[in-house]
């Protein structure tokens, strides 16, 4: 990979890298796993940056790998993922410290979506993300239809969870 392409690929985690660690707060219950799956899914998108064609926004892809990745790596825990030796990558990536201090009714929320299947997870998260149904569809590989019939049962869904 060329110099140019590295530096864009990382100036772009940079400006998104907000997206990552959304993820492995959804996918993670410690601090130790959300560093684990953000180097992950650092690693994933370095390695799927070159066969990015720039056909949708590079946060759009983000999103689909990230969550792919989260998805993958605890639906197969047990299993080894082969991944890239990090310190052989030319440039090093800073992570910002992510600010924990969320609200009561943020942590209530993320309580509550962790209780939800893998794929609704990832729905709930675009939504919460403004993403429309067709970026979300378009995302998750499912149709604007299905993704509306499931957001509208997770809603449903979330609120017996939130107020019992």
């Amino acid at each position: 990979m060329n110099k140019e392409l590295e530096h864009k690929f990382v100036t772009e985690l940079q400006d998104n890298q907000n997206i990552v660690h959304k993820v492995c707060t959804l996918y993670t219950d410690d601090r130790d796993s959300h560093n684990d799956l953000f180097q992950e899914i650092t690693i994933q998108l370095w390695k799927a940056y070159p066969k990015f064609r720039g056909e949708a926004k590079f946060s759009t892809w983000m999103y689909r790998v990230a969550l792919n990745t989260a998805i993958t790596l605890y639906r197969k825990s047990k299993k080894r993922i082969d991944t890239q030796d990090y310190e052989s990558v030319i440039f090093k990536i800073k992570a910002d410290e992510y600010d924990e201090t969320e609200e009561q009714q943020l942590k209530l929320m993320y309580k509550a979506v962790r209780q939800l299947g893998d794929v609704d997870k990832a729905l709930v998260f675009l939504y919460l993300e403004e993403k429309n149904y067709t970026e979300i569809s378009e995302t998750l590989g499912i149709t604007e239809v299905n993704a509306r019939v499931k957001m509208n049962r997770i809603k449903t869904k979330l609120r017996t969870i939130l107020n019992p």
